[in-house]
């Protein structure tokens, strides 16, 4: 509803999930030191509700309750009323997300919790109907007038539970067989996994490119048919299925069912930006055009869908359109006819518009069941004729569409994804070569320099209509330092590496532990929640800490600061019993213990036409490889590249650990010397 009669707090926020409710008859506030200081001085209790834009039950919780005069009239009355965009604030998140947790509820979004007038946490859950819901907060709002000592008890225990919860043991074992450890962790994992339809066993199935990034990883090292068989059965049944947008590109968050057929419409930018990488990754593995074809095409979507001028990416389309579910992106088969025409039996063919893609109120779901090779085979065409008909039939179909209502877009921009897609471009820009990816890596490189760096040195989490907001967590600065070691690998420009110095060390002071040893999730001055937190386990997203350890080891290895290295080799040594006991929740740390503990390269390139042979080089799958292209104009100011000099002669050097073997004048040799 945009019912204008109402307008709340949230009317100056930058976040469109926020700004959806900002019309509402609930008084909502926005999360900050003023709402905190005004529940404490009316001694009121606060309701935080939690969401996010592309959240189909956040939406129909905002129409049924938040939407409803009378509901928001029962908020208003006993509450303060808090909306939080978890993609903005997922400090405010995690925090009372573990509060439902400890509570015995199931955590999901919506999310609704109620605390005591000083922030404590005492009740929550997720989506409640109209009715129930009242209800609640009634028993809510009675309890805490005739009983308020046993809520403050209560609250009290659950707020200890939370900072427990949040702690890291500082001890460190003594470092475990690396053998043993992967294959034991491999032996758990590997029961798993679905080996006829990919990804884990049952529904819902979600891409989880970070898990698939280690299997690759680890398959560079340890060649095994299980591990291809499962890495390409997974990437092929993805790319096929449903949950990747056949007329457009670009993947949907999860799939509900176990066959990559029904996706959860919405299209996150962080799941997009890492399968970039991940189907780069593979093809310069595997060598299979299919996943050539999917980078190309999920990076256009992001281009032409969720990229702004400046050169930031917006964060997410949401999953409806006019109301309906999927609606935008589903077809009739009366539809297809009248867009094909005469080829649409062979189209029909193609993409299952048969019982198989049927999905529901006679709607298709374009899916494909064969490799472009087979159909070619069954269909007795060629290969470019299939590929040239299929080409023409996207185009139709995205052509078609335009005419429809779009998506909602979410178009504030959140600094970790998109150092996840720049650093995603720049790994497609190494598998293939095309300068056109390289320009785009650069160009949202520049925006995050440019637009989310403050003058201090600090890094901001949003940015919208030229207004940078949010305080940086240590996911940002992870991810954007780990992105502009990306760039310094395709440019050689050092600038990035300084850049990347810089927000190591602000983040050294503002957020590392020495008794853990491990990075807080927020700054450790931060005064708005009770307990900060350590983020050491992947989800959608690799763990903060995880890509951190990452990033300080390539630092560490560039630079000869041998400190980064300690810190990033003392956090991943607390890790591996985890790893070992969890592999699908820290995989991260799994290639990073690949890293530290396999053969690692550096490879300094240099010569008037070092770009040539470092392109080279660098499109072949080699995740044990941190490159240093040195420029003919360069100074190599970085202690890997100082003294290594050239002159039109291409010069490479290999190194291990800074210590480099005599330098070749050939690709072939230095691939020679890192195989």
């Amino acid at each position: 509803m945009n019912n204008t009669q109402h307008t709340n707090h949230l009317i100056h926020s930058t976040s469109p999930y926020l700004l959806q409710h900002a019309h509402n008859p609930v008084d909502w506030h926005p999360w900050n030191d003023e709402t905190l200081t005004k529940a404490r001085e009316q001694d009121k209790l606060m309701l935080v509700s939690i969401g996010y834009s592309a959240c189909h039950w956040c939406h129909v919780m905002a129409h049924e309750c938040f939407e409803d005069e009378e509901t928001a009239r029962i908020m208003n009355e006993h509450f303060i009323c808090i909306k939080v965009d978890r993609e903005e604030r997922p400090d405010v998140d995690h925090f009372f997300i573990t509060a439902v947790q400890l509570m015995g509820a199931q955590g999901g979004w919506p999310l609704n919790v109620v605390t005591l007038p000083d922030g404590q946490p005492f009740w929550g859950g997720t989506y409640f109907p109209k009715d129930q819901w009242k209800e609640i907060l009634f028993k809510i709002n009675n309890l805490f007038q005739s009983d308020r000592e046993k809520l403050t008890h209560h609250a009290h225990r659950l707020t200890t539970g939370i900072q427990q919860s949040s702690l890291i043991s500082p001890e460190q074992t003594e470092a475990p067989d690396l053998s043993e450890v992967i294959n034991e962790a491999i032996e758990r994992w590997s029961a798993q996994w679905d080996l006829k339809l990919g990804g884990s066993q049952g529904k819902p199935k979600f891409p989880m490119p970070v898990n698939l990034e280690f299997l690759l990883h680890l398959h560079f090292h340890h060649p095994q048919k299980i591990f291809s068989d499962f890495l390409n059965t997974t990437l092929q049944q993805m790319a096929r299925g449903g949950i990747y947008d056949q007329a457009g590109g670009g993947f949907a968050r999860y799939s509900v069912d176990e066959f990559w057929k029904v996706p959860h419409f919405e299209k996150m930018l962080y799941d997009n930006a890492q399968l970039i990488e991940l189907y780069s990754h593979a093809y310069a593995h595997f060598g299979m055009e299919e996943y050539r074809d999917v980078v190309k095409e999920t990076i256009a979507f992001a281009e032409n869908e969720l990229m702004h001028p400046s050169g930031a990416f917006y964060s997410a389309l949401d999953a409806d359109s006019e109301g309906e579910e999927g609606k935008f992106y589903v077809w009739t088969e009366e539809e297809l006819v009248d867009i094909i025409g005469r080829d649409f039996p062979l189209f029909a063919d193609y993409f299952n518009v048969n019982a198989t893609g049927l999905w529901e109120n006679g709607n298709y779901i374009l899916l494909r069941t064969a490799s472009d090779e087979e159909f070619a085979q069954k269909h007795k065409m060629t290969l470019e004729e299939v590929k040239k008909k299929v080409s023409a039939w996207k185009k139709d179909l995205v052509n078609h569409r335009k005419n429809r209502i779009r998506p909602g877009l979410d178009d504030k921009t959140i600094t970790s994804w998109n150092a996840l897609m720049t650093k995603g471009l720049a790994e497609a820009y190494k598998a293939f070569g095309d300068s056109h990816f390289r320009q785009l890596a650069l160009k949202n490189g520049e925006f995050i320099s440019r637009s989310l760096i403050s003058e201090n040195g600090n890094l901001f989490r949003t940015w919208k209509d030229g207004r940078a907001s949010v305080t940086g967590f240590m996911e940002d600065y992870a991810s954007v330092i780990s992105a502009f070691i990306g760039l310094y690998e395709i440019t050689g420009d050092e600038k990035w590496i300084d850049q990347s110095i810089r927000l190591a060390d602000y983040a050294e002071k503002a957020f590392y532990d020495e008794v853990t040893g491990q990075f807080h999730y927020m700054e450790k001055n931060q005064t708005e929640l009770p307990a900060n937190h350590f983020d050491t386990q992947d989800n959608v997203i690799p763990s903060a800490n995880a890509m951190m350890g990452h990033a300080l080891f390539k630092l560490a290895a560039l630079t000869r600061n041998q400190h980064h290295r300690e810190t990033a080799e003392n956090m991943l040594k607390q890790m591996l019993l985890q790893f070992k006991d969890y592999p699908w929740g820290f995989a991260h740390w799994g290639s990073l213990m690949l890293m530290v503990h396999k053969s690692s390269f550096e490879v300094v390139v240099a010569g008037s036409e070092a770009g040539q042979a470092l392109q080279q080089l660098q499109k072949q799958y080699r995740p044990n490889v941190i490159w240093a292209p040195l420029k003919p104009e360069s100074p190599g100011k970085l202690s890997i590249t100082e003294n290594r000099k050239s002159n039109d002669e291409i010069t490479i050097y290999v190194c291990a650990q800074g210590a480099c073997q005599l330098p070749v004048h050939s690709v072939e040799e230095a691939q020679h010397l890192l195989d």
